[in-house]
């Protein structure tokens, strides 16, 4: 049973920077596919960000987060982590990190096989 573990979140002003960490229960992280979603409550979790550590490595960002967000991995250390820049009231959300054995449909949440509990971001103008 894989455990994701998400931490970082928090208040920060519009135009800051936070940094989320997702600490992952696995004996090697680099055979997961690694995301981050996130939720505003009465909407669909929104996907944001996505790492494949397989053969065709890629990383891959939801439109309304590219050029501000970054995901990385140290699969050594089996944590992801979401470098989030430039942040905007709209960015409000609870962050989740899923892990997933493929890389198929990385961008559809229930594609996921496993989650976190989630971490609160507040971005205030």
């Amino acid at each position: 049973q894989v455990q994701l573990v998400e931490s970082g979140g928090g208040l920060v002003q519009a135009g800051g920077s936070l940094r989320l960490s997702c600490a992952a229960s696995v004996r090697t992280l680099s055979t997961y596919g690694m995301g981050w979603f996130r939720q505003v409550p009465g909407k669909e979790r929104e996907f944001v960000a996505f790492s494949w550590s397989g053969g065709n490595r890629f990383y891959a960002y939801g439109d309304s987060v590219k050029g501000r967000f970054t995901i990385s991995r140290e699969n050594a250390k089996n944590t992801v982590y979401l470098q989030m820049n430039s942040l905007k009231p709209e960015d409000t959300a609870v962050y989740y990190c899923a892990a997933k054995y493929s890389s198929i449909r990385y961008g559809n949440w229930d594609s996921y096989d496993y989650w976190g509990q989630g971490t609160q971001v507040i971005v205030s103008s």
